[in-house]
């Protein structure tokens, strides 16, 4: 990776590939690339002169909070690089000043020139950086960044080339300004590398309780629905784990925000102190499709009162059968009207919409709960479509995945003629 060295390396690589580009031009084969402050560049010399001024560094924004790639152990860290964007300032001196208008003006030319081979030359390659810093820079290692160098034009306004001149209080000259990015200096310092752990917990069982690494109180980590799915549905068994959940006067309150109040749900038989199972009750007409805000309430032993967890999201998908007509229209195409019967009902507030294909219909205005929508697909080819409804955010179940490999529900495809 590259070092403190990658700053004058890239400005070395830059500068040889000027020359290289400007001295092939047998009008300009006089010209020399010097890195110089504005004030101080031309000097004496009165031949065709490039000076590369650099003149602003900034940190990139993209790398600033990333990690050098590197092979990292599990429990290691390594500490982020030294992200740079380098800002040069190309300025062009002609031949004499240019003082004999009579002749060309070299200035033009030579910037012109510059502004060609780099415009021809986005991109500082490794074999560029090789060839410009085996001499002086051989240790900068900045052939090796795994992130390219890009040189890029960048248009100055007239006050910032106002305020960059009068800072050196010396006389405007032709020039352009284009930002090197990115030069990556690495950290000298180590990597953290702790030691592997041997176990986890009290019999390499993980965290627990009796290791007094879990919370006194009782808590949730996680809702599973049945079979792999993202949602779980209306009369389906949910998982939920946690920690110390065993306790009397169990049961898991669930919240809605169409709801005016939460619904307090027993929990099924066989509850343990980290794992219990809730069957979502069956009404349609009562627990709509969408995000639920889950928690448990338990009475733990020697309590009088009642302990609520931390709240965990569920989602409950509609559940739909579809029915649906076809009508040809002009260029082989058809009008297909979809009718879903959906459970749960779809109540008045709710967003809903049909996916067909890749399409998305939204639903037609309901001002009153219910469980059958139809929604117009226009402008369809011959063929098969697969139909989801999406009620506030939460798809009907396309996928099932209680088989190895998943496989899609055939029940849920519309074929056009």
């Amino acid at each position: 990776m590259s070092n403190a060295l990658a700053i004058a390396a890239a400005t070395a690589t830059l500068r040889n590939i000027l020359q290289q580009g400007v001295t092939a031009d047998p009008d300009l084969n006089d010209a020399t690339v010097t890195i110089q402050p504005l004030d101080k560049a031309r000097g004496t010399n009165t031949a065709n002169q490039l000076n590369l001024f650099l003149y602003q560094i900034q940190r990139n924004a993209a790398w600033v909070s990333m990690d050098m790639p590197r092979q990292l152990l599990p429990g290691e860290s390594g500490f982020a690089p030294l992200p740079l964007n380098l800002w040069y300032l190309v300025t062009a001196f002609g031949r004499n000043d240019d003082a004999d208008n009579s002749a060309q003006p070299f200035g033009h030319h030579l910037l012109g020139t510059a502004m060609s081979v780099l415009h021809d030359h986005p991109v500082l390659s490794a074999a560029d950086i090789v060839t410009a810093t085996q001499t002086l820079l051989p240790a900068s290692d900045l052939d090796q960044q795994i992130e390219r160098i890009r040189i890029t034009f960048q248009p100055l306004s007239v006050e910032e080339v106002y305020r960059l001149w009068t800072g050196f209080a010396t006389q405007y000259r032709l020039s352009a300004a284009y930002e090197l990015a990115v030069t990556l200096i690495e950290s000298t310092r180590a990597a953290r590398t702790p030691v592997p752990a041997l176990t986890r917990g009290r019999n390499d069982q993980g965290f627990d309780a009796q290791a007094n690494l879990l919370p006194p109180l009782p808590g949730l980590l996680a809702i599973v629905p049945p079979n792999r799915q993202p949602s779980a549905g209306l009369n389906d068994a949910v998982t939920i784990t946690g920690y110390h959940l065993d306790g009397s006067n169990v049961s898991v309150r669930f919240n809605h925000a169409l709801w005016s109040a939460p619904v307090d749900v027993k929990p099924d038989a066989g509850a343990t102190a980290t794992q219990l199972t809730v069957t979502i009750p069956d009404d349609p007409t009562t627990w709509p499709a969408g995000f639920y805000a889950v928690e448990v309430q338990v009475q733990r032993p020697g309590e009088t009162f009642l302990r609520t967890t931390n709240q965990l999201a569920l989602s409950i998908a509609p559940r739909i059968t579809l029915a649906h007509t076809s009508t040809a229209t002009a260029n082989q195409a058809y009008t297909v009207t979809n009718t879903v019967t959906s459970v749960p009902d779809i109540w008045p507030s709710q967003r809903a919409a049909l996916l067909f294909g890749d399409q998305e219909i939204a639903a037609p205005d309901h001002p009153a709960q219910t469980g059958t929508l139809t929604f117009v697909a226009d402008n369809v080819a011959a063929g098969d479509y697969l139909v989801r409804l999406r009620v506030d955010g939460v798809d009907s179940p396309l996928v099932n995945r209680g088989v190895t490999p998943p496989m899609f529900d055939p029940t849920q495809k519309v074929t056009v003629p």
